[in-house]
């Protein structure tokens, strides 16, 4: 969809007012999926210890659900093709429902595949949502303000995400009888006989299946809103191209063929560094309760500083503003391996700071110049990375499990894996901005 030409000496509006209510809709997308994303990081914790598993077994759980995005993403881009923006979202709301409820059957048979299952079409759904999402927002309103929109946007996906961990630290993981500790700080389920771990393992696993069901109710209840609301066609309309151009266009694209790569990179770092500040803290003797709190202070410096990012790319480059964060990840990260103790646990808490303005900022730096008839599928293919969350977080996990490397607890030398990954999105932080010479963005 074309835009009017602006009058002269004004600056285009960061959303248009015509756009508003669509706007406002589509962004409580992005909390949705953030819930889902940040009560599910914990549970790799929680389910490591009720079904007593291996940190490496247990982080299955992320496979499962970023699985499901590496699966769903394309199909999302060829409904949308074939389609509409707003059939997409609602598909990927019924799917997400489905994912949802079928924690009830999981949580009966008290089986961890069934678990994940779950979440895998969880995902489905949230596949379609966040392949929809994202460059829907870019097309609301001008181009030159696309990035800083679709940030403000991604600003309240940390809402939803807030509201997991705080479920999950003050209703889920407190509510974990397995997780019950002696005087010396050790955990007392491996210990007791099968009758009273059976009794605890159903007490728990119905703790864990109550925010899903909940959820669940909640996403039914914005699918029928949005079903009865009208929204505007961008974007997914016009000219229709074959799939075979269009991936011939994206590779051409070098700056949104790097940029593929680099969100593989990020959402690998990003998931790594909240799944497994439990089991880092709890190396220091924390316990997970305790030690997901440390994860809302993680998030609630993310959502703060998504806020005080968008407002400096009114003044900075997106890529330029990518690089300055990537290398204090990088620099936090390498505080958290090296640093054993407290200041460590606050290093890795750091990150997610220098986190906040990087999957937005490479998705909107990546499809800047793609065609609008392509986007669907570029976007696809950018949800497709979110892949890097479910191939390195069992590899983190195996680490973990060895105990110890050399002279550091196994759980730190973890994270230079979250390092490697920063120091891949800081590269591309400083090409996009050297040699594709980003534009400032203003509203």
């Amino acid at each position: 969809m074309t835009n009017p030409p602006l009058q002269p000496g004004r600056r285009p509006a960061l959303v248009e007012r015509r756009y508003l209510t669509t706007f406002i809709l589509i962004t409580s997308l992005f909390a949705l999926w953030g819930f889902a994303n940040d009560i599910t990081n914990p549970m790799v914790a929680a389910f490591q210890t009720v079904m007593n598993l291996s940190a490496a077994k247990a982080s299955m759980v992320q496979f499962a659900f970023y699985g499901g995005y590496a699966t769903m993403a394309i199909p999302a881009a060829l409904f949308i093709r074939r389609y509409s923006y707003k059939r997409a979202i609602m598909l990927g709301l019924t799917l997400y429902a489905i994912g949802a409820f079928m924690f009830i059957p999981a949580a009966n048979y008290q089986q961890f595949s069934y678990f994940c299952l779950s979440l895998y079409i969880l995902t489905f759904g949230l596949a379609f949502l966040e392949t929809t999402a994202n460059p829907y927002i870019l097309s609301l309103g001008d181009k030159a303000t696309a990035t800083r929109r679709l940030n403000l946007a991604q600003a309240f996906n940390p809402m939803g995400s807030l509201c997991g961990m705080a479920v999950a630290s003050f209703i889920v993981l407190p509510g974990l009888l397995s997780d019950a500790r002696n005087a010396a700080g050790e955990i007392i389920f491996p210990t007791l006989s099968a009758a009273e771990q059976a009794e605890i393992r159903v007490h728990d696993l119905a703790v864990i299946r109550d925010p899903y069901v909940a959820i669940g109710l909640i996403v039914l209840a914005l699918l029928i809103v949005i079903a009865i609301t009208k929204m505007p066609a961008t974007g997914s309309q016009g000219p229709k191209v074959s799939a075979g151009e269009t991936l011939r266009r994206l590779w051409r694209n070098v700056e949104y063929r790097e940029g593929v790569v680099s969100q593989v990179f990020y959402v690998a770092a990003q998931i790594m560094v909240w799944t497994f500040i439990i089991q880092y803290a709890d190396n220091l003797g924390i316990n997970k309760a305790v030690a997901q709190r440390y994860n809302i202070v993680a998030m609630v410096m993310f959502l703060s500083c998504r806020f005080l990012g968008t407002y400096m790319m009114k003044y900075i480059s997106p890529g330029r503003l990518l690089f300055c964060f990537g290398i204090g990840a990088a620099l936090c990260s390498v505080g958290a391996i090296f640093i054993v103790g407290f200041a460590g646990l606050c290093c890795l808490v750091a990150i997610s700071a220098f986190m906040s303005i990087m999957f937005p900022s490479i998705y909107g730096i990546a499809l800047d110049r793609v065609d609008e008839r392509d986007c669907s599928l570029g976007a696809a293919f950018l949800v497709m990375a979110i892949v890097g969350g479910a191939l390195m977080p069992p590899l983190q996990g195996m680490i973990i499990d060895m105990g110890t490397i050399g002279w550091l607890p196994a759980v730190n030398a973890s994270f230079a894996l979250p390092l490697i990954c920063f120091v891949v999105v800081t590269i591309y932080g400083f090409r996009s901005s050297a040699k594709f010479n980003n534009r400032k963005y203003e509203d």
